[in-house]
């Protein structure tokens, strides 16, 4: 990500020890949050969240454990570690995908078409969108989970996954938060190559587009103190052309979980509407691209191994289906290609925004 130039190089560290700053250790100066620990005290203490998972598609949600701790870590940054990001003018390519974690035959199937798209077209890395280990997230970075719903199915893929933390990802079925579970991906992430998360929030840079992973689990709850702390000012150090946000939660969606509710709704508006240029996100097992609303696009790509039923809502859409598949993305300059993909690496949908 830096110049070559030794000069500019020492002036960057400086400049990045004066700012209270260090290098990153995972990917491309991912800026840490709050570093496995919990995401902030309840904005409203025992209040869950209104759309955790209650259907029956086999995620057997039981929404009984509403664990409170407050053992958390707050050392959030407020800038991007190192170097903020400027355009590099080279194109990016990526894949977005979510509610993938099962270890299944259709997770392996979307696997297999990811493999065969990025083949033919490239691929740098992937955003994984959340609920990456069904149902009850990963108890430990020694978890079998992790071979059977990720190392493997995703073994013939050579490229990190920027990787968030659903709902299912903080254990009892999709409606708890506990947050041993969550730093265990955290953990593993420390100590892997491939799944990548310095955090339970955090911003990377890649070519000319900034990209912030968020804990969207947390704001469901109303846990919003940390991230609303640390999201203002990481936004206002971008210098990239595009902005990217990406979490498990939608801010609009035609699925059965349909709008963010009363917690991350207003966050989302507070901050994020008409600041980032895309949201992706998953928790909706389909594909659809929305209208864009309040200065944003809307996109949403959960269906990397289970379905539900879309048209549940009434979001203008551009395109919605309930299909296995995910979305594959280049961004080159000022334009944003996304392309939506099913499980045999057949081209669904194709809609390209400029800047």
């Amino acid at each position: 990500m830096l110049p070559p130039h030794s000069s500019l190089l020492v002036a960057i560290v400086l400049l990045s020890s004066a700012c209270g700053t260090s290098p990153g250790e995972q990917g491309d100066s991912p800026s840490e949050g709050a570093a496995f620990g919990n995401p902030a005290s309840p904005d409203r203490p025992g209040e869950g969240p209104s759309d955790a998972d209650t259907d029956a598609d086999s995620d057997t949600d039981t929404d009984t454990d509403s664990d409170t701790d407050t053992d958390t870590d707050t050392d959030a940054d407020t800038a991007p570690d190192g170097d903020p990001g400027t355009d590099s003018g080279a194109p990016i390519r990526f894949i977005a995908i979510g509610d993938a974690g099962t270890g299944s035959g259709d997770q392996y199937a979307v696997a297999d078409a990811v493999a065969m798209v990025c083949a033919a077209h490239g691929c740098d890395f992937a955003l994984y969108l959340g609920d990456n280990f069904y149902n009850d997230g990963v108890s430990s970075v020694d978890d079998a989970q992790w071979q059977e719903s990720f190392e493997l199915p995703y073994a013939a893929l050579e490229f990190p996954f920027y990787a968030v933390l659903g709902n299912h990802d903080y254990g009892s079925g999709g409606g708890g938060f506990e947050v041993d579970r969550a730093n265990a991906q955290v953990e593993y992430a420390s100590q892997s190559d491939k799944f990548v998360m310095p955090s339970t929030f955090y911003s990377h840079v890649k070519g000319n587009a900034t990209f912030f992973g968020l804990d969207t689990t947390a704001l469901d709850w109303g846990r919003s103190q940390e991230q609303a702390a640390w999201l203002p000012g990481a936004l206002a150090e971008v210098r990239t052309t595009w902005t990217i946000a990406y979490g498990h939660h939608p801010y609009i969606s035609n699925g059965d979980h349909g709008n963010a509710n009363d917690n991350f709704g207003p966050f989302f508006e507070d901050n994020l509407c008409g600041k980032v240029d895309v949201y992706l996100c998953g928790h909706d097992h389909d594909l659809q691209w929305l209208e864009p609303t309040c200065g944003t696009e809307f996109i949403v790509s959960g269906a990397g191994a289970k379905l539900r039923d879309t048209g549940m809502g009434s979001n203008p859409t551009q395109y919605e289906q309930s299909q296995l598949g995910f979305m594959w993305v280049e961004i080159n300059s000022g334009v944003f290609t996304g392309v939506f993909y099913d499980d045999s690496g057949n081209e669904l949908f194709r809609q390209t925004i400029t800047k």
